[in-house]
């Protein structure tokens, strides 16, 4: 084959060559400093279609390739991610009747100050189709082309005279290379990338200002009516006359009555612990600059590694509340908590994968990445919810501030809209209000291949999730024990955990307004996926629910006098 600059013809795209830095980076998103005359490591990635959601690999087209194809994906989170990034001679691109055989790189680098070392910042390829002449008989690569010499400073710079792909017809491949200096700076590389407008922030502010005013007015009128009812109450207390007990102080025998499947909401609450650390460890990492989702795998990593070692939090949670509910087998429930949603995790995983491996996609995830998610789960997440679990039994039981009953109070006839099937379904319409915009963005950048970078501003809507979760869960709990209904275990981790229906109805929304995905196992891979996320943010939500309302009971609770 030919080339227009024989000089660079081992030259190959940036983030392959590491060499020695100052200072600390994880692996991955370390900034590459080249001199003149170093080697870049030119590299192609999958395949894929916003209509099938399905990467393959580069070279399962008949392009141009190596004699070895090496994979070299940096770290797990690519693997899953199936980024297949692989070794080349160069690119190449395939239409109907023409093909490309010519590419014009174009490298733009920024010096480093002070030193004469230099970053890549920009990678343009311009692809050309154009029917190679050469004078004499074909040498290999020392044939002289009439259409790109580099002796005579011949530069392919149209395709007047495209080259047609027919049977049994040589093709010449070609490439030239140039550099140019930019005055990108390295923190920028990304900026034309960026899924960042002003309508986005215009949306996502508006929706923060009125989640932000409708949950301080809940909160504010729920203070006002609890400083009112507690004060009535003792004062009640202090009068010779006693006087009959109304609204959520009646209940006081029977608040903290235990609930049904005890075992299960511990298990719930601790994964949803999890969790929680995860989603917020995560953002501080990504505000932090750790992590960018111009590398997503190594984003995906660390919510991997993350999850794994939150099962030491995990594990003391459940202990906790498992020890709370007089439950004596914390082995067995800290068996239940290792594997129940995990396990219903990876049970939808494998699935997605058989049907990847099916279709021959390289988003399948290998047998020996699979066996590595395995041993992360087996071998370090649930050592580690034994532990937690361990010290989460060593603890004092949380004593309840009244006693309760021996005998159940009969709860009285509830009113249609406090019905729980009514109040759940409303519960979870605040907290999906307060996310409903950032959603879309994020779903934008998965499905449509769009890089997503405002993570501060994603975690100020992670803190008025949080708020709006707690001051709703907790004001529609003060509502149910005025009426005088002391079920409200269960009911607070679903109130706020509705909103995850509300996610997953507007995913399948997002997917027949958005996307235009027709392949069968493509759609089974979008709501697989989908599905996932909902579980999680599920368990998330409902988590923060409950506390919210255990620590509000509590409080109200142990404020009034009880005989």
């Amino acid at each position: 084959m030919a080339t227009s600059q024989p000089a660079f013809f081992l030259l190959v795209l940036v983030l392959a060559c590491f060499v020695a830095a100052r200072g600390f980076d994880l692996p991955g998103v370390a900034p590459v400093d080249f001199r003149k005359k170093d080697l870049l490591a030119v590299k192609v990635g999958q395949l894929s279609s916003i209509k099938t959601q399905l990467p393959y690999s580069y070279y399962s087209l008949p392009f141009c390739r190596p004699r070895t194809v090496i994979n070299s994906a940096n770290n797990l989170g690519e693997v899953l991610r199936g980024d297949l990034i692989e070794n080349s001679l160069y690119e190449s691109n395939h239409i109907t009747y023409f093909i490309h055989n010519h590419f014009s790189f174009l490298v733009k680098y920024n010096k480093v100050a002070h030193t004469d070392l230099a970053r890549i910042v920009a990678f343009e390829v311009t692809p050309y189709s154009v029917t190679h002449e050469f004078d004499g008989e074909w040498k290999g690569n020392a044939t002289s082309l009439k259409t790109c010499n580099p002796q005579s400073r011949r530069l392919v710079v149209s395709s007047d005279e495209p080259q047609k792909v027919e049977a049994n017809k040589e093709i010449i491949f070609t490439y030239d290379i140039s550099f140019q200096e930019s005055d990108i700076r390295w923190a920028s590389r990304w900026d034309t990338y960026n899924l960042v407008t002003d309508d986005h922030w215009y949306s996502v502010v508006n929706s923060l200002m009125m989640v932000l005013l409708l949950s301080g007015t809940i909160a504010m009128i729920l203070l006002r009516t609890l400083y009112r009812d507690i004060s009535k109450y003792n004062q009640l207390e202090s009068q010779e006359v006693t006087q009959e007990e109304t609204g959520w102080k009646l209940i006081h025998g029977n608040v903290f009555r235990l609930p049904a499947n005890t075992d299960l909401l511990c298990v719930y609450v601790g994964t949803g612990v999890q969790v929680f650390g995860m989603v917020l460890v995560t953002l501080l990492f990504a505000i932090l600059g750790l992590v960018s989702s111009s590398n997503q795998g190594v984003l995906v990593t660390t919510m991997l590694l993350i999850w794994v070692f939150m099962g030491l939090f995990a594990g003391y949670s459940t202990a906790r509340l498992y020890k709370m509910f007089r439950g004596s087998e914390w082995k067995k429930i800290t068996i239940k908590m290792a594997i129940i949603s995990p396990g219903i995790v990876f049970v939808i995983f494998f699935v997605q994968n058989a049907l990847l491996w099916r279709e021959k996609s390289s988003r399948a995830v290998p047998f020996a990445t699979m066996f590595i998610l395995v041993v992360l789960w087996f071998g370090i997440s649930v050592p580690l919810v034994f532990v937690g679990s361990y010290f989460g039994f060593k603890k004092p039981t949380m004593e309840d501030p009244v006693r309760t009953n021996k005998i159940p109070r009969p709860i009285p006839k509830q009113p249609w809209y406090m019905n729980p099937f009514i109040s759940i379904l409303i519960g979870g319409i605040l907290p999906f209000g307060a996310v409903l915009m950032e959603l879309f963005f994020i779903l934008t950048s998965i499905w449509l291949y769009q890089f997503y970078s405002t993570f501060g501003f994603l975690f100020l809507v992670f803190v008025v999730l949080i708020l709006t979760c707690a001051s709703f869960t907790i004001l529609l709990c003060y509502f149910q024990l005025c009426s005088e209904d002391y079920h409200w275990w269960w009911r607070s981790y679903l109130t706020s955990g509705s909103s995850a229906l509300y996610l997953f109805m507007y995913a399948t929304f997002y997917f027949f307004t958005k996307l235009e995905i027709t392949k069968a196992v493509s759609i089974a891979l979008y709501f697989s996926y989908m599905l996932i996320v909902s579980y999680a943010f599920f368990m998330l939500t409902g988590t923060i629910g409950f506390c919210a309302c255990f620590w509000f009971i509590r409080l109200i609770y142990s404020s009034v006098k009880i005989d």
